[in-house]
């Protein structure tokens, strides 16, 4: 991907813009500041902890003119594809630089910001063409967010942006926009009762598995999941392949997800075990599909070789930076290792496209039927595109789902007999619903399923440890539990 600044309004020399597209580079210095005390602070922001030592504009079109020729109270809309570059400085004063993450920003600009906006603020420009404007976090303005969805409604081409839907797609207009708040790696925004768009804001070149997936179930006749209406991604060259940067699908908002009511059936007592049986069912369902779709591939001894040492890598790494998983280091390394014996012993596994990050909060079920759907198949914001795309077996979603049952279960009542029972018996029947679709339990195949299950409590443990620190106990018991297992 090539990278450019571009300014607001000055052009190339030589050259005229394509519409909606600046070129030059006034823009990104005069937002530069801004940026770098509002990204740090947000949720999706990939790099805490790693000072941002430079942006870099891969492309920028406004959407709404936002120049200092705009009056009155319309605002601007601007769509920034940035370059958030991160470096230290060495033991001997070198600078070095790290990889740098590409961020999807979509910027409002007004004169004057009301009252209910601010907030969404980042502050306004010392310089540039947007010098004393104040410029805004665009996806808590319903009249940008409702510009939004008329593009969407409009397939089409802006600059470097694509639009494009689904055969057949009729999106009506006049839809009330509101963010959503929930805690997200990502942002959305939900139109009436009918539609959430689900923004990518770190972006990787290709397509992602979040509308990929989907489309795939669609064309498959899958129910399970709310297949997609419309979406749109950048070029910003002609010859740099797409961003996927949005996509737009049914709300389903008579529906429960998951977590939610794992936790409201542990906190009444309940049995829950019917419904983990139904998801089972769901899960086998979209694997079927995407099975039937997608490729497949056959994980030989090198492949699971590489697969156990990617796993024991990630626990160093964790280990490294998180001293409490340091105790248990050798007891899941053997985990891995038991996935290791199998390729020396020369045992295959099938591989095939997944969810890829499953647990309760990705699973919705309906308040009138019972009936589960999956959603959110970008997989773990966290690692590579390619990798999220990359055929795995099956086991590793089912060990999702387990493990979100213990967590599940940890958080209710840490330490209670019967929160742990509750834990296990959902485990059970979850595996028991999959089995019932595929004639195939996932226990069978127990040590992938540890390994898998140790893999995504290592995860766990970062994770908390860096977000949600009163959390981190949670992981750390499953960690004890996985390490004390014998192989």
């Amino acid at each position: 991907m090539s990278e450019r600044s571009l300014p607001l309004t000055a052009t190339d020399a030589g050259s005229s813009p394509a519409p909606g597209r600046h070129t030059g580079s006034a823009l990104l210095p005069s937002l530069a500041p801004l940026l770098a005390e509002w990204l740090p602070r947000q949720r999706w922001f990939a790099g805490k902890g790693r000072p941002i030592s430079g942006f870099a504009l891969v492309s920028g079109t406004e959407l709404l003119p936002c120049g200092a020729g705009g009056t009155g109270a319309a605002p601007g809309l601007l769509h920034l594809l940035v370059r958030a570059r991160h470096g230290h400085t060495g033991e001997h004063g070198q600078r070095a630089e790290h990889a740098a993450d590409c961020y999807q920003l979509l910027l409002g600009v007004r004169s004057v910001l009301p009252p209910e906006l601010a907030p969404a603020s980042l502050g306004s420009p010392a310089s540039g063409p947007l010098r004393d404007r104040t410029v805004y976090d665009a996806l808590h303005d319903p009249k940008l967010t409702g510009l939004l969805l008329e593009r969407l409604r409009s397939p089409g081409r802006l600059g470097p942006l694509r639009f494009a839907s689904a055969p057949g797609a009729a999106i009506p207009s006049g839809l009330r926009p509101r963010a959503l708040d929930a805690e997200q790696s990502n942002s959305s925004v939900i139109y009436g009762t009918e539609y959430i768009l689900k923004l990518f804001r770190r972006v990787d070149p290709g397509l992602n598995p979040d509308l990929e997936l989907p489309l795939a179930l669609a064309r498959g006749g899958c129910a399970r999941v709310p297949a997609p209406t419309a979406w749109f991604e950048a070029a910003p060259t002609p010859q740099s392949p797409a961003l996927t940067l949005g996509v737009l699908q049914p709300y389903l908002p008579d529906s429960g997800d998951g977590w939610q009511l794992a936790l409201h059936a542990l906190a009444g007592r309940q049995d829950f075990t019917a419904s983990a049986r139904a998801l089972g069912r769901a899960t086998a369902e979209v694997h079927a599909t995407l099975a039937d779709a997608l490729p497949t591939t056959l994980l030989r001894g090198p492949e699971l070789e590489r697969l156990a040492g990617d796993m024991a890598d990630r626990l160093e790494a964790a280990a490294r930076a998180v001293p409490a998983l340091r105790p248990y280091r050798t007891g899941l390394r053997n985990a891995f290792a038991a996935v290791a014996e199998l390729a020396r012993l020369g045992h295959t596994r099938r591989a095939q496209r997944v969810h890829g990050d499953l647990h309760l909060g990705q699973a919705l079920c309906g308040s009138g039927d019972g009936l589960w759907s999956l959603i959110d198949f970008e997989g773990e914001p966290a690692r590579p595109l390619s990798e999220r795309r990359r055929p795995q077996p099956v086991v590793r979603d089912v060990a999702g789902i387990l493990r979100s049952f213990d967590y599940a279960a940890s958080q209710q009542g840490t330490g209670e007999r019967w929160t742990r029972d509750w834990a296990a018996a959902n485990r059970a029947a979850y595996c028991a619903g999959y089995a019932d679709v595929t004639g195939s339990d996932p226990r069978d195949d127990a040590r992938l399923l540890r390994a898998f299950e140790t893999d995504k409590a290592v995860y766990e443990v970062l994770y908390e440890a860096r977000h949600r620190p009163a959390w981190l106990p949670i992981p750390l018991s499953a960690v004890r539990r996985l390490a004390a297992a014998d192989g």
